[in-house]
């Protein structure tokens, strides 16, 4: 009788409650920021549904903000482009690349569960340990890497203001940034959602004066100068684009929308994400290639120290705010990326508590920051070599997710997410063979010269006919788009009949009563 009922309520809509009655599925308070988030992989509950998608701008904004999109600028133009080029390219390439993090952040409102957990849907439970160990090296490189630019911005300032920044400065900046970033992935979403709006503020005012200050040292004429590239460098940067702003970010889109209720507009879910999080690189890279474009030497400085080089351009009395707002801008982000790569790996089956899970994912992160800060030769290197070779595994995986998520019209059964005797079942063969499809012609289709270690890549570029390793596409980067093409096409064509067998299965009564109970 019950499920009938609710069955009754998808039909009709809700029934008014009179003023004596209180129903038991109104929200409950939110919790303190300062309290440990408790919720880890699973479905949040009705009660505990809060926010409007507004709220989403300042999350991905403060994320987003870093002084690293100037330096973004440099990394463009080294693809051989011309200034109109690299605006055209980079400006799409953000803007598409993070509505990329905003069509799946709709499914965190629509599934109340991390990313990473909802992709179980498309994998299976267990066959999605695959792109959940994937997410968490992606998440956890990208907290290493944003990390150590901290490190590196802060020795900088120090030695421009004559203090010392040798061996002990670099491992006191370190703890510090290291400190901060595992603060906020240990406490949780309330915490990161309150930082996140503190740092939008104070970042956005201290950019704004940096750029003030900068701005004498634009030559247009030195930017008009700048020769045109031919198509497969525009192609190479829009890629590098993509890979270096949201695709970076769509793994974990979903994990900052899952406290929405389902009522919340689902334009709005987009649109806020994809504003918040495009808005900051945007301005800062085109800021960064009227920079770089004017000065070849800044341009080379940024290769070694992509934010310490930006130090140059200003006068003294401002060494110590730009600190802060670098340092603040690559926590915004850390934090962030801490907190999803915890979520990630327990999806990947570890089994402790989410605080846990960030606290490792924190260790590991210090780990990775000593070796950049202290051992490696120079930045872009190993940065470029980690976009592109992970950024084809998580093209290939948002392709599927998406493709996936586009056939589904009803709710997830969210307690079957969890079971992998469920209708999602254990292992999805369609969707690991897609992935690794994607992969192989991906990696086949790249090329990083930077990292000798990756050599091996762009072994499709001479049997497809696009010059070999050495020709004009080399550096094109079409494995990303070829990658992310095969997933979502493949998941169209070849799952829809999969996903409408399951979405014929009745819900259970506590999925059912979720479903309607907003």
């Amino acid at each position: 009788m019950r499920q009938d009922r609710l069955q009754s309520f998808l039909l009709k809509g809700p029934t008014m409650t009179r003023a004596d009655e209180t129903p038991v599925d109104l929200p409950g308070a939110a919790p303190r920021a300062l309290e440990i988030e408790q919720n880890g992989i699973n479905f949040i509950s009705v009660n505990e549904h809060r926010g409007r998608p507004r709220e989403l701008f300042w999350p991905w904004f403060a994320a987003n903000i870093s002084v690293l999109g100037i330096s973004y600028g440099a990394f463009l133009l080294g693809f051989g482009i011309s200034f109109p080029q690299a605006v055209i390219v980079g400006v799409i390439g953000i803007v598409i690349s993070f509505l990329f993090c905003g069509l799946v952040s709709l499914s965190g409102k629509r599934g109340h569960a991390p990313t990473m957990t909802l992709s179980r849907a498309a994998f299976g439970v267990h066959g999605n340990r695959v792109p959940s160990a994937i997410s968490w090296l992606l998440l956890v490189g990208w907290e290493t890497v944003l990390a150590s630019l901290a490190v590196l911005a802060t020795a900088t300032v120090f030695t421009r203001l004559g203090w010392h920044s040798g061996f002990f400065t670099k491992v006191a900046a370190l703890v510090l940034v290291a400190l901060l970033v595992m603060i906020g992935g240990i406490l949780g979403f309330e915490f990161i959602m309150k930082l996140q709006m503190w740092i939008t503020v104070i970042t956005a005012v201290l950019t704004v004066i940096y750029v003030i200050l900068v701005a004498s040292n634009i030559n247009f004429d030195t930017l008009a100068a700048i020769p045109a590239g031919p198509i497969p460098q525009l192609i190479g940067g829009f890629v590098f684009m993509l890979t270096g702003f949201g695709l970076g970010w769509v793994n974990a889109a979903g994990d900052y929308s899952r406290y929405l209720p389902r009522h919340a507009s689902s334009a709005g879910v987009v649109g806020w994400t994809t504003f918040g999080a495009s808005l900051g690189p945007v301005v800062l890279l085109i800021i960064g290639l009227m920079l770089a474009g004017s000065s070849q030497e800044l341009s080379e400085a940024i290769a070694t120290d992509p934010i310490g080089a930006l130090t140059t351009l200003l006068p003294t009395w401002f060494l110590v705010p730009f600190a802060l707002v670098a340092v603040l801008g690559l926590v915004g982000g850390a934090v962030l990326d801490i907190y999803s790569s915890g979520l990630a790996l327990l999806s990947a089956g570890l089994p402790v508590p989410r605080f846990l899970a960030a606290a490792i994912d924190g260790v590991l992160m210090i780990a990775g920051s000593i070796y950049l800060v202290f051992i490696a030769d120079n930045f872009i290197g190993p940065f470029q070599g980690f976009l592109i070779t992970l950024g084809v595994l998580i093209a290939a995986w948002c392709g599927i997710f998406v493709g996936d998520f586009a056939l589904r019209r009803r709710p997830y059964a969210s307690s079957e997410l969890l079971n992998p005797r469920g209708r999602y079942g254990s292992v999805r063969p369609l969707s690991l063979v897609l992935m690794a499809i994607g992969t192989v012609v991906g990696w086949g289709l790249v090329t990083n010269s930077f990292a000798g270690w990756l050599a091996w890549q762009g072994y499709l570029l001479g049997p497809f006919g696009l010059g070999g390793r050495e020709g004009s596409w080399a550096y094109a980067n079409l494995g990303v788009l070829a990658a992310l093409l095969i997933g979502f096409v493949g998941m169209l064509v070849l799952g829809r009949r999969a996903v409408r067998a399951e979405e014929d299965q009745p819900l259970s009564a506590a999925d059912l009563e979720a479903a309607t109970i907003e």
